[in-house]
């Protein structure tokens, strides 16, 4: 089974980055193959342009775009791993969503509108937040990322939601044993959930 893990942290360093490490780490000992797509170290561009929109006069998909379509052509997993900022996934992620999974990857435009085309390939979300687990919870926040972000996407592209696994109270204060346990827990998902 073949993974594509979708990093998104400015920081290579960085909670996020090390969880995405871990999640390919975790595909590979399994027998799997984990393809990582760090966003930031790609330097993908995450503008939509114009020309990229279907319209009355067609549209042209991008060669960076094509590229990367390429490279995700036989992924059977796709794994975000982002951090949440004001609730929501940084730009680049945003835009690589925009800019990848759309018109002929995700979905196809009919005269009865979009059909699905990754049917059979599935979705996990990690996220990161420095909110505490129960604020995120409670104010809706997860909730909303989920139906806008992991739901929408699933069911515009026919992909299969596994999960959407969020650490809180991430900060540059936090304790070495404390990322240690949650960067251990992606390897756990992974062994449980999506190894092979």
């Amino acid at each position: 089974m073949k993974h594509a893990v979708i990093v998104a942290h400015p920081n290579p360093e960085s909670l996020t980055a090390s969880c995405a490490r871990a999640y390919a780490e975790a595909v590979e000992a399994g027998g799997g193959q984990a393809l990582v797509r760090d966003l930031y170290r790609m330097g993908f561009d995450p503008c939509l342009k114009a020309e990229e929109i279907p319209g009355p006069r067609g549209y042209t998909i991008a060669e960076d775009v094509i590229a990367e379509r390429a490279q995700l052509a036989d992924v059977d997993v796709f794994a975000f791993v982002y951090p949440l900022w004001f609730n929501a996934p940084p730009a680049i992620l945003k835009g690589y969503v925009d800019r990848v999974f759309s018109t002929d990857f995700g979905y196809r435009l009919t005269p009865s509108g979009a059909e699905p085309l990754l049917k059979g390939r599935k979705l996990v979300s990690f996220t990161f937040s420095g909110a505490p687990d129960s604020w995120v919870r409670e104010t809706g926040a997860l909730d909303a990322l989920k139906s806008l972000l992991d739901r929408h996407l699933a069911a515009m592209c026919g992909l299969r939601v596994l999960d959407h696994v969020h650490a809180g109270g991430i900060g540059p204060g936090m304790r070495d044993d404390a990322a240690a346990d949650i960067i251990e827990a992606v390897r756990d998902w992974v062994r449980a959930n999506a190894a092979g």
